[in-house]
């Protein structure tokens, strides 16, 4: 890392993985950096209010500060109030989990989440809203990658990483690109990815492109998540007519929305420049 800012959000990143906090020296370890400096520069983002040190354990915590400068920034960019209603709507047809990744520049990240099931086996992630999305063992990240080339997706998958590096990775997630590829052929062919003991030991996901105006750029990617026991191969062929219409149904709400039609301006003169 060459700048000050890089060595700061590194560090702003590390702990938004870990609300418990953590000791200035894991810190240093995690985001190689040296004792010292990742001292300094948390007395600094201490000062603006960044951070906070928990006094009992010396660690270092975030403080509500930056996560509530991400949901103002939803709620007055209209994403959230844009997608929420939609997202509940197809929470109680399904009654599983329902979730919205928006694309942000070369990345996915999840931002909204609807829980249609309320009683019995029941998926929920709790964390994973601001997370970025590992495309290749996520119904969603498939579901995005399926919209491009293969070279393209190639791309997408060599900058992020094939195999996801995580406790509790399913053991259907793709291990070669052979075999992504294949996947990214299917869902173009049934209209939707699927990710099966993929992403997380024993949870089912399908997931289909978010499209702005239903033909225009790809704006991120809706999904329903449940325990894999549940969501069988038949019930997602039956729920996938809700998921494309509750998708359509947001590619038209994000006219109202600031960011999305922000992205849309920026993918058009892209568009225009390389054309």
């Amino acid at each position: 890392m060459s700048s000050i800012l890089e060595k700061s959000l590194a560090i702003i990143e590390l702990l938004a993985d870990h609300p418990v906090g953590m000791a200035v020296s894991m810190i240093a370890a995690r985001t190689d950096q040296p004792i010292s400096g990742v001292h300094r520069t948390l007395q600094e983002l201490a000062r603006l209010g960044y951070v906070r040190q928990i006094q009992a354990q010396g660690h270092y915590v975030l403080t509500i500060r930056m996560p509530a400068m991400g949901l103002g920034f939803l709620s007055r960019a209209g994403i959230t109030d844009v997608a929420q209603p939609i997202l509940d709507a197809l929470a109680v047809r399904s009654k599983e989990l329902i979730r919205l990744s928006v694309v942000d520049g070369d990345k996915l990240i999840w931002v909204a989440v609807a829980q249609g099931a309320m009683h019995g086996l029941r998926y929920d992630p709790g964390q994973e809203q601001g997370v970025v999305v590992h495309l290749a063992s996520t119904s969603a990240g498939k579901a995005w990658l399926s919209t491009m080339s293969d070279e393209d997706a190639l791309a997408r998958i060599s900058a992020q990483g094939l195999v996801r590096d995580a406790e509790g990775t399913g053991q259907n997630a793709p291990r070669s690109l052979t075999e992504l590829l294949r996947q990214l052929a299917e869902a173009r062919k049934q209209g939707y990815a699927v990710a099966v003991d993929s992403y997380l030991a024993g949870m089912a996901a399908m997931a289909v492109p978010v499209r702005y105006r239903r033909t225009g750029p790809v704006l991120g990617c809706l999904s329903i998540a449940g325990p894999a026991v549940r969501l069988t191969a038949q019930q997602m062929a039956e729920l996938a007519p809700d998921l494309r219409d509750a998708a359509s149904e947001l590619g038209e709400a994000a006219v109202g929305s600031k960011y999305f039609d922000a992205n849309v301006r920026s993918f058009q003169v892209g568009e225009s420049v390389g054309g």
